[in-house]
């Protein structure tokens, strides 16, 4: 059974093609941008019937020549090939979702001497060590606020935090978007969605973009309290025995301004792993 935001996908993947990029001739009036739903029938190779199937949602067993075509004809990037197939093919949801951080793995949070945390499925930060703890503040707000989405969304000081919020709102609605297209009958990821969209204009704006960006690495820009801009860059890696939780790690470059002000906060009183 797909997932109901594979139509809203492939609209607006369609929308952003015009006709003569993919060398289609452009006859009469045209009522809408991009592609139609023929257009991409004829340049994937099947009927528009067949097509239209996908796009509505209509359950049914599309092989994978066909989503390979589909891809193809709407010029895919490889993360979105990988969210389109997901789309089509979710995995069950699980109702009972309830993460526990192994005690293996909170061991391996405290030997990381910088930044490092772990996310759960709707961005939650499930565990950290010490210095996450002095860069981002875990311990000192509530579980209901420690959640990264919420926070960068829609905590007013997020945008002082992050100087480039917005490519780090990105980022969040691409991770949340993989999520739903995972577990599209989560009703706790759904409802922090909406609750999002509905707390930030520009995050709404951002969503209704549909990225689905790579957000397993890159570089974060953050602006601390106490010892000013830190340029980290961070990896993202996969749990092993638990497809919803991420340990998420920040690096620091050697020599670098980042490093000495990495060291400040680390020569202030440390606290464990929580």
């Amino acid at each position: 059974m797909s997932s109901p935001a594979l139509g809203e996908f492939l609209r607006t993947r369609r929308a952003r093609i015009s006709p003569a990029a993919v060398g289609l001739s452009e006859y009469g009036r045209r009522r809408m941008v991009g592609l139609r739903r023929e257009d991409v029938a004829r340049l994937a190779g099947m009927s528009v019937d067949y097509y239209t199937r996908l796009e509505r949602e209509r359950d049914q067993d599309f092989p994978d020549s066909v989503l390979d075509a589909v891809a193809r004809a709407l010029r895919l990037d490889a993360a979105e090939r990988d969210h389109f197939y997901t789309l089509v093919r979710p995995a069950d949801p699980d109702y009972n979702y309830a993460p526990l951080v192994r005690s293996g793995t909170r061991l391996l949070l405290d030997s990381i001497s910088t930044p490092a945390f772990v996310l759960g499925r709707h961005m939650e930060v499930l565990a950290w060590n010490g210095m996450g703890d002095k860069v981002f503040g875990f311990e000192a707000v509530t579980e209901p606020e420690r959640n990264l989405a919420r926070f960068t969304v829609s905590n007013p000081e997020a945008g002082v935090f992050y100087p480039d919020w917005e490519p780090v709102a990105a980022e969040t609605a691409a991770y949340l978007r993989r999520q739903v297209a995972r577990c599209p009958r989560d009703r706790r990821l759904t409802s922090l969605i909406d609750e999002l969209t509905a707390a930030n204009p520009v995050f709404h704006r951002i969503w209704t973009i549909y990225t689905t960006a790579d957000t397993a690495h890159g570089h974060r820009l953050i602006q601390h309290p106490v010892v000013g801009r830190i340029e980290f860059a961070y990896e993202t890696l996969a749990l092993p025995g638990d497809a919803d939780q991420l340990l998420v790690v920040y690096t620091v470059a050697p020599d670098s301004a980042a490093r000495e002000a990495v060291a400040t906060l680390g020569a202030r009183e440390l606290v464990g792993v929580r």
